[in-house]
């Protein structure tokens, strides 16, 4: 069955001077973090692992599933990011949202960001969480400032939300960045927020093909989460499922809220791609030299075709964002696979 093309965008007006407003607001974090120095990321600023991968696309998929790069089957080169979600670099064992990055390379077509509409990259990111605690990037924006201040968070939350509106954040807040972590492998990442999928609409998963925890020493070790991905790729290669979830309808799959997840029960996955890290030495000269050339580059849900193009007031926002914290820290130019590392 032919998923749904009944979706839209509601945009209201001001909207895009709104985000702007908020895109600066989060660039101030960015600048005053950075005093004395490089500004980093505004978020997601530590890099937990970076490596060098390969991007499957499937045969015989549905024919509402050939949408751009993976309009046939094909292997894509890739540069992936794990990241832990704080706008400063924290330890690895506490508690954050962790996010991964993946960029893909020789992918053709006019892209959407204006000046890069010949890169030869679409990016896709995602995080541990389905959905966001958030509605709208105001709220989102909103906790990034209150979270400054992590002690009067509740009372802010309160003030904001109301008693139960606060409370029920607060509990969506704590369950998205509290669940353990033993492992980047082990973990499943979800785009949260809609892209377009040709005429259609999805989010998108990765789905592990590792399930074993990993071992439970080192835990106290700031950096413990590339020292366990960096023993096993020492030892084989790492894997995730690409897989879609169609829209069905405004109710169970919106695309302007980003608080409501979007259920496996009413939009099934379908795989479409897989992602491996093949076996690598991330501790060798070559490993730190790719982790150093990650660091250099931007990851951006807006590097992207338009055929897949970001959708919903999140993702609008990220556009702003996005493009506000490149300009800050000077990112490099999109790479076109010619990258050498010795």
């Amino acid at each position: 069955m032919t998923p749904s093309t009944d979706w839209k965008e509601e945009v209201p007006p001001g909207e895009a001077e709104a985000l702007e407003r908020l895109a600066e607001q989060l660039r101030a974090l960015q600048l005053k973090r950075g005093a004395g120095g490089k500004p980093s990321r505004a978020l997601h600023a530590k890099a937990t692992s970076g490596a060098e991968g390969t991007f499957e696309v499937l045969p015989n998929l549905p024919a509402h599933c050939r949408v751009g790069p993976f309009a046939a089957p094909h292997t894509y080169r890739a540069y992936v990011r794990f990241s832990n979600g704080g706008g400063v670099r924290g330890p690895d064992y506490k508690p954050d949202v962790r996010g991964i990055a993946v960029k893909l390379l020789g992918v053709f077509g006019k892209k959407v960001i204006p000046g890069l509409e010949n890169a030869t990259t679409q990016d896709f990111l995602a995080i541990r969480s389905p959905s966001t605690p958030f509605q709208n990037a105001e709220d989102f924006i909103w906790l990034v400032k209150a979270a400054e201040t992590p002690a009067l968070l509740p009372l802010k939350a309160i003030g904001r939300f109301g008693p139960l509106g606060g409370i029920r954040t607060l509990r969506r807040l704590i369950a998205g960045i509290s669940t353990p972590i033993q492992s980047l492998a082990t973990c499943a990442y979800y785009s949260a927020l809609p892209i377009r999928f040709g005429a259609h609409a999805v989010h998108f998963q990765l789905e592990p093909q590792a399930h074993d925890a990993g071992p439970a020493e080192g835990k106290k070790d700031p950096d413990f989460l590339r020292a366990e991905l960096a023993g096993r790729l020492a030892k084989g290669a790492v894997s995730w499922d690409f897989r879609l979830q169609f829209y069905v309808d405004a109710a169970r799959t919106p695309i302007e809220d980003s608080s409501v997840e979007w259920k496996e029960a009413d939009a099934p996955f379908v795989t479409v791609a897989r992602l491996t890290l093949p076996t690598q030495d991330l501790g060798a000269p070559r490993g730190k030299k790719v982790l150093e050339y990650i660091e250099t580059l931007s990851f951006d849900p807006w590097h992207a075709l338009e055929e897949l193009r970001p959708l919903g007031n999140m993702m609008r926002a990220r556009n702003a964002a996005y493009r506000l914290s490149t300009q800050a820290r000077g990112a490099a130019p999109e790479p076109d696979g010619s990258e050498k590392f010795g």
